[in-house]
């Protein structure tokens, strides 16, 4: 059995850091638009233009990036909405 030294340790979490963090990027930009007919979408009344004032997607606290105009957000995985959208679930961003 081969023991693991300190250096190696950190050496070896370093990169596997870098690489889960650089995979998620990929991830995010990889992502496609969220289509209001999707049934997870629908059930949370997602819309890509928001009618109610002051609550937009860019401004909730599910988002997960800023300063697009399409945006990954944590209730739908693998999909971006619009920085203008709005769904039921919209929290303000503390």
């Amino acid at each position: 059995m081969k023991h693991l030294n300190r250096r190696d340790f950190l050496k070896l979490s370093g990169a596997s850091l870098i690489g889960v963090t650089f995979g998620g990027v990929a991830l995010r930009a990889h992502a496609e638009q969220l289509d209001p007919a999707n049934p997870q979408a629908a059930a949370l009344k997602y819309t890509h233009e928001s009618q109610v004032e002051g609550q937009y997607c860019n401004n909730c606290a599910y988002i997960q990036a800023q300063g697009e105009d399409w945006l990954p957000c944590a209730l739908f995985p693998g999909k971006k909405v619009s920085a203008k959208g709005w769904c039921n679930v919209w929290n303000k961003k503390p």
